[in-house]
């Protein structure tokens, strides 16, 4: 058995290795990608370069060095677009370099602003995610629903779990589920177990299965939390209720009763105290305020779409949420 920890200790610092070595490879060719944006961007603006001079200068490359790839008048462009874009934002420079040329294209083309693209930035290095989960983060307006959105967590999570604020959303797109109409709360949960993968992709990486009808005992009786996850970050247990309508304040009582259940019979020593999620079609967020205020458990309660919301009207409530933001500040 030690010689197999031994070998493992071994085959770990490959795959760090390995890992860095990617790590590095990418570093160096968005800073090749950044010079050579910068090239061009010199050229154009101080000289009379066009896009017949940066297709020969593809052809040329191509001619030349056949191995590479990458380089074509297209791509270039790119390349001028990429420098042009960060220059004026030298905070950024480090985070383009932890994530790939495809989201970082990405990220340029469909942000609008400077602090959108640094939020998805960051999320990219830290989630690290592929151009594919990327790509749904961002349609699905992941950026403006944080920023719009009015999360209600209980004092008592913010009190145990400060980092919770950043761990939970106050609503949820699952559009991947494609239930019936009407669909009931066993079609909601069966849904989700079925597409496990794209439901921890909205809700974060940080968060592992552990079960479905998760089974506690309390005295005699038996008693099932919907679905129950593992959360590494915050290191407790998650247990999740479903709901198929609007949030009502008894269901606070129940999941209380689950974590108090899962605290002194299933939380492991080394974990700290179990959160609850009340996932509910809609909520009125005065109840939700009411409902939470005297909850001496670490609940929250949060919000499902079953269809991507439009991202126009998204953007517009952005917009509204920021001029209101503004306005306050004018009146103070």
């Amino acid at each position: 058995m030690k010689l197999v920890e031994s070998f493992n200790d071994v085959l770990q610092m490959i795959n760090a290795a390995k890992e860095r070595s990617v790590l590095a490879v990418n570093s160096e060719l968005i800073g090749l990608y950044w010079n050579i944006g910068k090239y061009i961007s010199d050229k154009v603006n101080n000289s009379d370069w066009g896009n017949r001079i940066v297709a020969n200068l593809s052809d040329y490359i191509n001619k030349n060095a056949p191995e590479t790839r990458g380089f074509s008048s297209q791509n270039l462009w790119r390349m001028k677009q990429f420098y042009e874009t960060y220059v004026d934002t030298p905070k950024l420079s480090s985070l383009l370099r932890e994530i790939s040329w495809t989201n970082n294209l990405m990220i340029f083309s469909k942000a609008k602003t400077n602090e959108e693209r640094e939020f998805y930035l960051k999320l990219t290095a830290k989630e690290k995610y592929t151009s594919r989960e990327l790509e749904r983060q961002i349609d699905s307006g992941l950026f403006e629903r944080l920023i719009i959105s009015d999360r209600k967590i209980s004092s008592v999570l913010r009190e145990i779990h400060p980092k919770s604020i950043d761990a939970f959303r106050d609503n949820y797109i699952l559009d991947f589920l494609s239930l019936p109409k009407p669909f009931s709360e066993k079609d909601l949960r069966k849904s989700i177990i079925q597409n496990l993968k794209t439901f921890l992709l909205e809700f974060g990486k940080d968060f592992s299965f552990v079960g479905e009808e998760y089974r506690v005992q309390v005295g005699t009786k038996d008693f099932f939390v919907d679905l129950l996850f593992y959360h590494r970050d915050l290191q407790c247990l998650v247990a999740f209720d479903l709901k198929i309508t609007d949030f009502k304040p008894e269901y606070l009582g129940k999941m209380e009763f689950y974590l108090e259940s899962l605290d002194r019979d299933i939380k492991k020593e080394h974990e700290k105290p179990s959160v609850g999620v009340i996932l509910c079609k809609s909520k009125d967020s005065k109840v939700v305020e009411y409902a939470l205020s005297r909850s001496m458990s670490p609940a929250m309660i949060a919000k499902y779409e079953t269809e991507l919301i439009d991202k126009n009207l998204l953007e517009k409530k952005l917009e509204e949420f920021f001029q209101l933001a503004e306005k306050s500040k004018t009146e103070e």
